[in-house]
């Protein structure tokens, strides 16, 4: 298998991008923050899923994360990165936003942990693989939030509501043989084996016409997507109002101090 001749940016770019085959492999490349997605993460991504989308060579985008991470979510602890200008998009919004449209085919590839929008996120993706050390945790609840992404539409169309209201009530983790038999992962394979599968998986889409291709994933995005907006209109507010709220904040002070939240002080 060869690479095709693209330009891929430097090591040290949050995001890598490289074509094979027809597929534009996008790799978060934080590892030494697990991939966590800060305001210079979000924006790599979605500029490499809009230049993916106007690119005629590119047929399915596969994502996966480097190192020992998917991704362990919103960078929390990270502020760094340009604010957005007055009236512009916040990184995430615009994210999320190419994601939920994103007009070809989108294939994840989970290495390790997936945490918060790493686990939203596939919601939005066409196929899920992972390997057998992966876990997911949408940890909302314990944060004192809401989920996110229009999760609460697309992760119990994924898994079925039993199983997603209990991993979005209590905030706990989904080992792999999980997501796998609930539905929230496709296929599941060894850690070695996991990108290449991928990648295999990805070629044999590409391999199909591409007018055929959009057409395909436009008619299935009309299916979701009403149902998803919808729910990310509804979690949106609410997520912003409780992020003011002292459970969120409590969480937050935690986690800077490195100490289990205490809850119970909020009570009466």
């Amino acid at each position: 298998m060869h690479a095709d001749p693209v330009t891929s940016p430097p090591a040290s770019a949050v995001a890598l991008s490289e074509r094979r085959e027809g597929v534009l492999i996008l790799t978060l490349n934080r590892p030494e923050a697990l991939n966590a997605f800060n305001r210079a993460l979000f924006d790599a991504v979605r500029e490499g899923l809009e230049a993916a989308a106007a690119d005629p060579q590119v047929g399915c985008v596969l994502v996966t994360g480097s190192g020992r991470a998917f991704t362990a979510g919103s960078d929390i602890s990270d502020d760094a990165g340009p604010e957005p200008e007055p009236g512009g998009k916040d990184p995430y919004d615009a994210f999320i936003e190419c994601v939920e449209t994103f007009p070809k085919p989108l294939v994840a590839a989970v290495n390790g942990l997936a945490v918060g929008i790493g686990t939203t996120m596939l919601g939005h993706c066409e196929l899920v693989l992972a390997g057998a050390s992966a876990r997911f945790r949408m940890p909302f609840t314990s944060l004192g939030l809401v989920p996110e992404a229009g999760s609460t539409s697309t992760i119990p169309s994924l898994m079925g509501r039993q199983p997603a209201v209990h991993a979005l009530l209590t905030s706990s983790w989904i080992p792999a043989e999980e997501a796998a038999r609930t539905g929230l992962v496709w296929q599941l394979t060894s850690d070695e084996e996991l990108l290449a599968e991928a990648l295999a998986v990805c070629e044999q889409i590409a391999a199909q016409p591409l007018e055929s291709l959009m057409s395909t994933k436009r008619l299935l995005l009309d299916a979701r997507l009403p149902a998803a907006r919808a729910a990310r209109d509804r979690e949106e507010p609410e997520f912003r109002r409780l992020t003011e709220r002292p459970a969120h904040l409590e969480a937050l002070a935690a986690f800077r101090e490195r100490r289990p939240p205490d809850f119970r002080s909020l009570l009466g």
